[in-house]
């Protein structure tokens, strides 16, 4: 009976400690779903307006504007997107997206695409 009882007892506590164990790694009003694959595009440079930086792309006869909201450290340090200068240039932009999941005032999910910018090339 003493045997059975302490076995009962170390199989609660490992079930506690392994439980326990468990932690969120975000903010809870902030999660991340999946981070995509690069991908590849060309396009002309706009411009750093409103917190983004826009670009230009031609697909299908259509003429779409894609806004950036993060730029990695080693493309700005290479290219000056802050200026005036490269406006107008065209680039082979390599980028990821990522789907951000956030609470609204009524505390309904609203999701967001963060586009961010890993690579730059002149054309």
């Amino acid at each position: 009976m003493r045997t059975k009882l302490l076995f009962m007892l170390c199989c609660f506590t490992m079930m506690f400690f392994t439980l326990s164990s468990f932690k969120a790694e975000g903010p809870l009003n902030e999660v991340q779903l999946s981070i995509q694959d690069s991908k590849e595009v060309e396009a002309v440079y706009d411009g750093y307006k409103d917190s983004t930086y826009d670009f230009t792309i031609q697909s299908n006869g259509e003429t779409y504007t894609l806004s950036f909201q993060k730029v990695d450290d080693a493309v700005l340090k290479d290219f000056d997107l802050s200026s005036q200068t490269l406006v107008g240039t065209s680039f082979k932009v390599t980028f990821t997206t990522e789907v951000v999941v956030n609470k609204d005032a009524d505390g309904m999910d609203v999701e967001t695409e963060v586009h961010t910018i890993t690579k730059l090339e002149k054309l």
